[in-house]
């Protein structure tokens, strides 16, 4: 199946990976401290600011911001070079991640506390601690010790609030059921995308293509838009009830008529 393609414009990015088939890949302190190595590594050669993080056994959140078009890049580069460390260490060969990394482009900043809240959550939910900033592998845990990485300076976070004080207060107040319909509206909203020359905007859901029964023209020509707008043919096909093939003798017929 196709994939969409991913979003390289600037800006804030939610990343997310786990391990293959949820296992392990962060065995011990020494894993995560090496990762968060090779995070700051990267992030000074791409230019990456991180903003927020939370690593826990099988899987890592990032909160990543990039000032040029280089995600997939930078990313790939963490993904891999963390790999081969933990495939040498371990003597195993095969792939650790599960997928390739998943990333959400964050469209409205007003949601950038409430995803940096959301990772510092991660613990908690997990039942590791019962508060906030007691986790060894979050920003919040770096700004109450005081061990600010190089790559995480410049966060938000920091320039935000007054103190980490403030800071811990506002993150310790749990994630309530207003906020984490938020994550899944930022979520759900920032899966749908389609680019613009030097920006990205958000796109319609397929429901809005597809609003009425229409006319087979009119339905084929719906069906090319939400494909130029990033929609793969499966998910199209899906959603109308139709198969892939049928989705692609629309696409073929549609580039054999003459120009005019």
């Amino acid at each position: 199946m196709a994939r969409r393609p991913r979003i390289e414009t600037s800006g804030f990015h939610h990343i997310y990976n786990r391990g293959v088939e949820k296992r392990t890949v962060f065995a011990t302190a020494e894993d995560k401290d090496k990762f968060l190595e090779i995070v700051c590594e990267v992030s000074m050669h791409y230019d990456f600011t991180i903003h927020g993080y939370v690593i826990m056994d099988n899987h890592y959140h990032l909160l990543l911001e990039n000032k040029k078009e280089n995600l997939s890049h930078g990313m790939r580069q963490i993904n891999a070079t963390y790999a081969q460390y933990f495939n040498r260490k371990y003597k195993r060969v095969g792939h650790l991640w599960q997928d390739r990394y998943k990333s959400w482009y964050v469209f409205d900043e007003a949601y950038l506390f409430i995803l940096f809240k959301y990772l510092e959550f991660n613990p908690i939910k997990a039942k590791i601690t019962k508060k906030a900033g007691e986790f060894r592998y979050t920003l919040l845990h770096d700004i109450l010790q005081n061990k600010i990485k190089s790559c995480m300076q410049e966060s938000f976070v920091l320039h935000r609030f007054d103190s980490s004080g403030e800071l811990l207060n506002l993150v310790d107040i749990k994630l309530d059921d207003k906020e984490l319909k938020k994550i899944q509206e930022f979520q759900k909203k920032a899966t749908y995308f389609k680019k613009e020359p030097k920006k990205v905007i958000q796109s319609l859901s397929l429901k809005e293509y597809f609003k009425a029964d229409l006319p087979k023209v009119k339905r084929d020509k719906q069906i090319l838009k939400a494909l130029k707008d990033g929609f793969t043919g499966s998910e199209v096909a899906r959603y109308l009830g139709l198969s892939p093939s049928w989705i692609s003798k629309i696409v073929k017929k549609s580039k054999a008529k003459p120009s005019i």
